[in-house]
C-alpha cells in the first residue's frame, strides 16, 4: 500500500463496454483467461493485499440517499424546532442553501419516538430501521463544503469537490485488491426505479488517476444487470479461443513496445475480468433461488419497496461471493426523482423512506442472522443535509453545515450518538466531522491506515483523505 509508480490520468471513467469496444468486440466475444500472460509477468493489480493492521470489516456496503435527506426529519430530533415552528431563525445565513434565501422555521411533519435500549429518537418514516438502532452508530455532526449536488457528490465520494480524483471504492479496490478473482472488487447499483443516474453520473464511481481497473462496475436497474454479460449467439467456445489467440498475438506485440502503459494494462485487466464474470456473475445476480421468507423479508412482494429491496438482497449475495465494496444509490437525477425535497419535504421523504426502509433493515437483519454483520461495514448518508427553515411553504433547501451519517456492522459500537447540532439542527456545534473523517474511519475499519494508502501521480503522493482526516474513534467497538 505504499506509493506506486506514477499513473496516467484517465480522461473520464471508462465503462466496461468502452474498454471492450476499444478492442473492436463485445464482451461476449472474448475469453481472455491467458491475456495477462502477455503482460510481462507483472503483479496482478487485483490480487488480495495484506492490511496494515487486522481488519474489523472485510466488505463495505455504502447506501447513498442521493439528493440530501433532511437530518431533522430522519435521525436528528429537535423538539425546539417543533416549538418554534413558524418563527424566524435569528442567525440564519442565506448563503447556506443553494437558493440563498431564508424562511421561517419549519417543524418536522413527522412524529418521532424513542427506540431500542439506546433510546434513539427515530422518525416515523423508518418503522423497520427503528428496530435496529442498537446496532447503528450515528454521527450527527457531519459537514461538507458545497451546497450544490455535483460538487457535494464529488466530495462525498472522493473527499474533494471537483472531478478527476478516485472515489472511496476505487481506493479500497486499489489498496485491498479483490476477494474473488471472478467478480469486480467494486460494484455500484444506481436508482432501483430507473430514474436516472446521480449528478456527475459515472464519475461518482470513477478511478480518477488510479488505474482504470479500480473503477466501479455498474449494475443496471433495468434490462440486463451488466451489458453484454452473456456470450454472443452462435459463438462457440472454439471460436472464442481462436479470437483470443488473435487478440493475444497483437496485444503481446503492443505490450512489448509500450511496457508499463497504465491504460493498456487496465484494458487487459478489464477484459480478463469480463471473461471471468461470464462464469460466475449470472448466478450471483439471480435471486430467484432465494427462499420465499427471505424474499418477503426484503419486501420483494411490496409494490413500492420491492425494487430497492431487490438491490439490497443482490448486495448481500455479492458480498457473500466476495465483492469488497458495494455502493447503492437511492434516488436519480432530478429533484422529484431523489431525496431533494425543495417543495414538499413530507411527500418527498415519505416516498423515498417507503422505498428504502424495509430493504435496508432487511439487509441488517439478514447479515446478522448469517453471522456476516460483524465482518461487514454498512454506511448510510447523503451528500449533505437540509435547512431547518422553510423553502417556500413546505420544502427545505440544501444544508452542507449539518447532516447525519450512520454506521453499522464490523467494528462499530451500536447505539452510539456522536456529535451535535444546534437546537434547530441548522449547524454543527459539537465535534464537527468532515467527509475526510468518514473516509478515514471506513478505511480504518477495513484494516487500512488512511495516511499510508498513497498513490504517486504528477510528482506527489495522493491519499483519499488528502492531508486531512481523523478516525472517528468514538463510534468504534
Amino acid at each position: 500500500m505504499s506509493s506506486n509508480p506514477q499513473g496516467s490520468f484517465m480522461k473520464g471513467p471508462l465503462t466496461r463496454r468502452s474498454l471492450l469496444k476499444s478492442f473492436g468486440m463485445g464482451l461476449g466475444a472474448v475469453a481472455l483467461e491467458s491475456m495477462l500472460a502477455s503482460g510481462g509477468g507483472s503483479r496482478n493489480p487485483r490480487e488480495s493485499r495484506v492490511t496494515h493492521f487486522p481488519a474489523k470489516a472485510r466488505s463495505v456496503i455504502w447506501i447513498v440517499l442521493n439528493g440530501g435527506p433532511s437530518q431533522v426529519d430522519t435521525w436528528d430530533y429537535k423538539p425546539e424546532l417543533q416549538r418554534r415552528d413558524g418563527q424566524m431563525l435569528a442567525d440564519a445565513d442565506p448563503r447556506t442553501g443553494f437558493f440563498e434565501t431564508s424562511g421561517r422555521l419549519l417543524a418536522s411533519p413527522f412524529q418521532f419516538r424513542q427506540h431500542g435500549q439506546s433510546g434513539t429518537w427515530v422518525s416515523e418514516i423508518f418503522p423497520y430501521l427503528s428496530r435496529h438502532v442498537d446496532d447503528m452508530a450515528f454521527i450527527h455532526s457531519c459537514f461538507s463544503r458545497s451546497n450544490n449536488h455535483s460538487p457535494a457528490l464529488f466530495e462525498m465520494n472522493t473527499g474533494l469537490s471537483r472531478m478527476g480524483f478516485p472515489c472511496v471504492g476505487s481506493w479500497m479496490a486499489y489498496g485491498l485488491g479483490a476477494q474473488n478473482a471472478n467478480l469486480p472488487g467494486f460494484l455500484v447499483m444506481t436508482d432501483a426505479k430507473g430514474r436516472g443516474l446521480p449528478k456527475n453520473q459515472a464519475q461518482n464511481w470513477g478511478a480518477g488517476f488510479l488505474p482504470g481497473i479500480y473503477q466501479g462496475t455498474r449494475i443496471q436497474s433495468n434490462g440486463s444487470p451488466i451489458d453484454n454479460l452473456s456470450s454472443s449467439a452462435g459463438l462457440t467456445r472454439d471460436r472464442q479461443r481462436r479470437l483470443l489467440d488473435m487478440v493475444n498475438k497483437f496485444n503481446g506485440v503492443h505490450l512489448e513496445r509500450f511496457k508499463g502503459q497504465v491504460e493498456l494494462s487496465a484494458r487487459i485487466e478489464a477484459l480478463e475480468l469480463a471473461f471471468r464474470m461470464q462464469m460466475e456473475a449470472p448466478e450471483v445476480l439471480s435471486i430467484d433461488q432465494e427462499p420465499a421468507h427471505i424474499r418477503e423479508l426484503y419486501g420483494l412482494n411490496h409494490p413500492v419497496a420491492k425494487q430497492f429491496g431487490r438491490q439490497c438482497l443482490t448486495a448481500r449475495r455479492m458480498l457473500e461471493a466476495g465483492v469488497r465494496f458495494i455502493q447503492i444509490y437511492s434516488g436519480g437525477t432530478g429533484n422529484a426523482q431523489s431525496w431533494d425535497g425543495h417543495t414538499d419535504i413530507e411527500a418527498n421523504h415519505r416516498q423515498f423512506a417507503l422505498e428504502t426502509d424495509q430493504g435496508i433493515a432487511a439487509l441488517l437483519a439478514d447479515l446478522k442472522q448469517r453471522g456476516l454483520l460483524d465482518s461487514t461495514l454498512i454506511v448510510c448518508c447523503g451528500e449533505f443535509g437540509r435547512t431547518s427553515d422553510s423553502q417556500g411553504s413546505k420544502g427545505r433547501d440544501h444544508n452542507p453545515n449539518a447532516f447525519t451519517a450512520w454506521f453499522a456492522g464490523g467494528g462499530v459500537r451500536g447505539g452510539v450518538h456522536y456529535g451535535k447540532t444546534d437546537p434547530f439542527g441548522y449547524r454543527t456545534v459539537e465535534n464537527p466531522r468532515h467527509l475526510h473523517d468518514l473516509h478515514a474511519t471506513i478505511l480504518h475499519l477495513c484494516g487500512v491506515d488512511h495516511e499510508r494508502l498513497t498513490y504517486r501521480f504528477n510528482g506527489r503522493d495522493f491519499r483519499l483523505t488528502d492531508v486531512h482526516g481523523n478516525v472517528v474513534k468514538e463510534i468504534l467497538a
